[in-house]
């Protein structure tokens, strides 16, 4: 699932490619894609509206319309943007296409496999009852910043191991499987260990580390894996997976101390990957 560095790089694509042009024809194909609503609710409420901002809350997009609605994007699994023009063949899965108006016009797709990810567009008025989700969001250590206090405070709540901790999303928002292996890594925390029980230097160099990697991947455009379901607007993947110390690496020699060998096992429901020297 794309996480917080990938959900953020599409964002900042949406910003230079998709906001100020107006949407001048809507298709939805796959009715699941649009399931909050309808078909012929999302149609008609983008069709000649201009978006005039793309934001992103943890692993959620959100684009504000001139009409005063949003609309939200959730990838999910397998979801992507893309921008193309409209003679280029369109992926398989292509589920949902916007239409944009300009010289040349080009077209926004949604596209998913798996059927997971969804748009919705909703008056925030009605964002409570629409997308309930967003309101239980915890802090966005990017977008909102996350101090000190607030991710000891987050741990402190739950006895769960602090992978677990971590991957939910009303305690910090945007960190997925992939980056909680990374930053745990590097802060040198064990994945197991109870969240409440990580002392206040453990919970310092988790800080740091939150913002250090998800700061570095969001610059090398967010993580592609084998099965290159993630690419940025233009297609093209991230290179952040090249600077994976532990996640998908169990077996293999440690990259950071190179004593240790990368452990693996079950936490939450994920598979985790960690060092055996360096998380003790």
């Amino acid at each position: 699932m794309p996480e917080l560095p990938e959900v953020e790089t599409v964002r900042r694509g949406l910003e230079q490619r998709f906001v100020g042009r107006r949407i001048v024809g809507v298709e939805v194909g796959r009715e699941r894609s649009v399931r909050r609503t309808s078909r012929e609710e999302v149609i008609a409420r983008l069709t000649g509206t201009t978006p005039v901002a793309a934001r992103r809350r943890g692993k959620y997009l959100i684009v504000d319309l001139d009409s005063g609605d949003e609309m939200m994007i959730h990838l999910r699994m397998s979801g992507q943007v893309l921008i193309d023009a409209p003679a280029n063949p369109r992926p398989p899965h292509t589920h949902v296409v916007l239409t944009l108006a300009g010289r040349p016009s080009e077209e926004l797709r949604f596209v998913d496999p798996r059927t997971f990810g969804e748009v919705v567009v909703y008056d925030p008025a009605s964002a409570s009852d629409v997308v309930p989700e967003l309101s239980r969001l915890g802090p966005d250590p990017v977008t909102e910043g996350l101090d000190l206090a607030q991710l000891r405070a987050a741990l402190a709540s739950t006895a769960r191991a602090v992978k677990a901790a971590l991957l939910d999303q009303s305690l910090v928002a945007g960190i997925g499987n992939i980056y909680g292996d990374e930053i745990l890594h590097r802060a040198r925390v064990h994945p197991k260990r109870p969240a409440r029980k990580v002392s206040r230097d453990q919970a310092r160099r988790l800080h740091v580390s939150i913002h250090e990697v998800l700061n570095e991947a969001i610059a090398k455009g967010g993580s592609t894996l084998d099965d290159a379901q993630y690419v940025d607007l233009m297609g093209e993947a991230g290179s952040y997976q090249e600077n994976h110390l532990v996640y998908g690496r169990a077996g293999q020699r440690c990259l950071s101390c190179g004593r240790g060998f990368v452990l693996s096992g079950t936490i939450g429901g994920r598979t985790s990957s960690w060092c055996g020297v360096c998380q003790r």
